[in-house]
C-alpha cells in the first residue's frame, strides 16, 4: 500500500492532502460546534448564543486556513505551485482575519443592543447606548473593512511595486477626492460627530421639514425618519448638526399636549374646567402630572379656551388630546348647548301707523 502511494503523482497526493485537511477541519468544526450549542442550551444567559451566530461561519472557513497551513510543507506544489500557494494566501489570510474581526464587532453590538432594553418606560439611557453603539459599529466595520482590503492589496507584488508612486501622487489625489466628495465627505464626518454629540437618539420623537416621525435608523451619512403615516423621511446626517429641528424626546419622553376651543363668550369656564379634570383624571392615558383650563384669547366672535395636560409620551398624549377634545364638545353639545358659538345682531323695528293716523311725514 505504501509503494503504491509512492508510485502515485505527486499532483493526486496533494490533491488528497488538500482533501483530507478541508475534511478534518470541518468535521473538527461541526464537532466543536454541536458541543458549544450544547453548552449554549444549558445557559441562562444569550451572550454564548450570539457567539455561535456571529462565528460559526467565519470560525469554520479559519480552520480550513489553519489545517491547509500545516498540510502545505507536504504538498509537490513545485517553484511555481509555492508562489501561488503565497499569493493566495496572502489574499484569504486578511479577508479571513477581517472577517473574524467584523464578527467579533458583531457580537459586541449584540451585547450591547441585548442590555439596552428599550421596552422599559424610561427607555432614555437605552436609546442613547443603542445610538451611540451603532454608529460606532459602523465606524468601526468600515475601517476594519479597509484595512483588510489595504493588507490583501499588499500582498500583490505588482501593487506593492507602484506604492511608492501612489504614496507620491497621494497628496493631489486626496485634493481631487476631497473636492469631488465633498458631500459624502462631510455627512460622515457629521456622523462622526454625532455619535458623541447625540442630538439625536432611535426612537427619538422629532418634527424635522414640518413632518412629525420618529428616529428609526441613524446611518453614517443620513438618518431614516418614520414618519406618522408609516412614510420614510431620508435626512442627511449634517442637516441635524447645521439646522434646528424639534426633539420631543431629548431629555424625557413625557409631554404636555394642548387642546384648543373657540366657544361663546357666555360659556361657563368654571363647568367646562371642572369637566375637564374629570375627563382628564378618568382618561388612563393621564400620567397625574399636571391638567388645567384657562382662557387664553379673546376675539369679536368667541373665545380661545385652552386646555393642558400630560402624558407619558408623545402618542399617548397625541390620543389623549382626541380623547379631551371628544369628550368636552360632547359636553358642551348635550349639557352647555348655550357654549356653542352664535352670531349676534341688533336689529331695530319701525313700528308701522294705525289706519287714519297721520303717517311719519305728514300725509294722510
Amino acid at each position: 500500500m505504501e509503494r503504491l502511494i509512492a508510485d502515485l503523482p505527486g499532483w493526486v497526493t496533494s490533491i488528497a492532502l488538500i482533501a483530507a485537511a478541508v475534511a478534518a477541519a470541518l468535521l473538527v468544526h461541526r464537532f466543536a460546534l454541536a458541543i458549544a450549542r450544547r453548552a449554549a442550551t444549558h445557559s441562562k444567559g444569550q451572550l454564548d448564543d450570539i457567539l455561535l451566530r456571529r462565528l460559526h461561519r467565519p470560525a469554520r472557513w479559519l480552520l480550513v486556513a489553519i489545517a491547509l497551513s500545516f498540510v502545505q510543507p507536504g504538498l509537490d506544489l513545485g517553484t511555481s505551485g509555492t508562489r501561488a500557494w503565497a499569493q493566495a494566501a496572502g489574499l484569504f489570510v486578511p479577508g479571513l482575519l477581517g472577517w473574524m474581526a467584523v464578527a467579533l464587532l458583531g457580537v459586541l453590538f449584540d451585547w450591547v443592543l441585548l442590555r439596552a432594553d428599550v421596552s422599559v418606560a424610561d427607555n432614555l439611557r437605552a436609546r442613547r447606548r443603542r445610538t451611540r453603539a451603532s454608529i460606532l459599529h459602523r465606524i468601526t466595520v468600515f475601517v476594519v473593512l479597509a484595512i483588510t482590503f489595504c493588507l490583501m492589496l499588499m500582498s500583490i507584488p505588482s501593487v506593492r511595486s507602484i506604492g511608492v508612486t501612489l504614496i507620491a501622487s497621494a497628496g493631489l489625489a486626496a485634493l481631487a477626492v476631497g473636492a469631488a466628495a465633498q458631500p459624502a465627505l462631510k455627512n460622515l464626518i457629521a456622523g462622526i460627530q454625532m455619535a458623541f454629540s447625540e442630538p439625536i437618539r432611535l426612537d427619538d420623537v422629532v418634527i424635522i421639514d414640518g413632518e412629525w416621525g420618529r428616529i428609526e435608523d441613524i446611518r453614517l451619512t443620513y438618518v431614516v425618519v418614520k414618519i406618522w403615516d408609516e412614510r420614510r423621511l431620508v435626512v442627511p446626517v449634517s442637516k441635524f448638526l447645521e439646522n434646528s429641528f424639534q426633539n420631543w424626546t431629548r431629555e424625557t419622553s413625557q409631554l404636555l399636549g394642548s387642546v384648543f376651543w373657540y366657544l361663546d363668550p357666555a360659556a361657563d369656564i368654571l363647568r367646562l374646567r371642572a369637566k375637564l379634570e374629570e375627563l382628564v383624571k378618568a382618561n388612563p392615558r393621564w400620567d397625574g402630572r399636571f391638567c388645567n383650563l384657562q382662557v387664553t384669547d379673546t376675539r369679536p366672535e368667541a373665545i380661545e379656551v385652552r386646555g393642558l395636560m400630560t402624558a407619558k409620551d408623545a402618542s399617548t398624549a397625541f390620543d389623549l388630546r382626541c380623547d379631551i377634545r371628544e369628550g368636552l364638545l360632547a359636553y358642551i353639545r348635550s349639557e352647555m348647548p348655550e357654549a356653542l358659538v352664535r352670531t349676534r345682531g341688533l336689529l331695530d323695528f319701525t313700528p308701522r301707523p294705525e289706519a287714519g293716523s297721520p303717517s311719519p311725514s305728514g300725509r294722510s
